[in-house]
């Protein structure tokens, strides 16, 4: 069986994978799901200081501390950023990587670089205007492609703004990377931001699973994101009870 660490994106925490952590943990995984600096019930530590390099410590850390091995690294959105460091820094540890809808950056390439201009042009003015210069306001969820209310009321409470450092920090990598399999899980079910992304995997020969989803795939497609996951891992999660195998 496999560790999974599962991190999340901007404005999110790890309680965000709860629908997703136990279907994969009932398969017999372990699974964490850290919350990164700044953020969600961690908010009390957000300064103009935590970038890039605050977010991917956290997840060295865990896996120093924890002496985790054999692990799946799966990153959603902005995290795929993260998910490269730590690989690059840690890859005896990590057996493969994961992008959720994520970035999939080079050396030398920050967050905002991979966005689509229009998108990235809207991220820098809402910092700028609304989130005093370093903190990305949080989107609306139907962008997103959330639209159910139950959902809407499950996220909403918990999300923070973002540092908009971590997406102007650029990925500094060795190149130990490179020796980590990885995989892309595209969704596909809204404006797909990351549809660049996706086509930048294929590029470099890694399997591209696609869900009919919104953004949000461990909120509004949990069992089907398990089950992705868990293919990549090499075993399946089993059914909820009452859910269909």
């Amino acid at each position: 069986m496999s560790t999974f660490v599962l991190v999340h994106g901007a404005w999110h925490g790890g309680w965000c994978w709860d629908r997703v952590a136990p279907r994969l943990r009932r398969a017999g995984h372990d699974v964490h799901t850290p919350t990164l600096t700044g953020l969600s019930e961690r908010a009390h530590l957000l300064t103009p200081l935590v970038g890039l390099e605050t977010h991917v410590e956290d997840v060295v850390r865990l896996v120093d501390v924890l002496g985790l091995t054999d692990v799946v690294l799966v990153g959603h959105s902005y995290a795929g950023q993260v998910v490269t460091a730590v690989a690059d820094r840690r890859p005896g540890q990590v057996a493969r990587r994961v992008y959720l809808d994520a970035f999939v950056g080079s050396d030398g390439e920050a967050a905002r670089d991979l966005l689509p201009e229009t998108v990235e042009h809207h991220w820098a003015e809402s910092a700028a205007e609304q989130g005093f210069g370093w903190l990305v306001p949080v989107r609306k969820l139907s962008v997103l492609g959330v639209t159910e209310q139950a959902d809407v009321d499950w996220l909403t409470p918990k999300l923070t703004p973002h540092p908009w450092k971590t997406y102007t920090d650029p990925l500094r990598l060795t190149g130990a990377v490179d020796d980590v399999p990885a995989a892309f899980v595209e969704c596909t079910s809204w404006m797909r931001v990351f549809a660049g992304q996706a086509d930048r995997a294929r590029e470099r020969g890694w399997p591209v699973h696609e869900l009919a989803t919104g953004h949000e795939a461990m909120v509004t497609a949990p069992e089907e994101l398990a089950g992705v996951l868990a293919d990549v891992a090499g075993d399946r999660p089993a059914p909820t009870e009452g859910e269909g195998t």
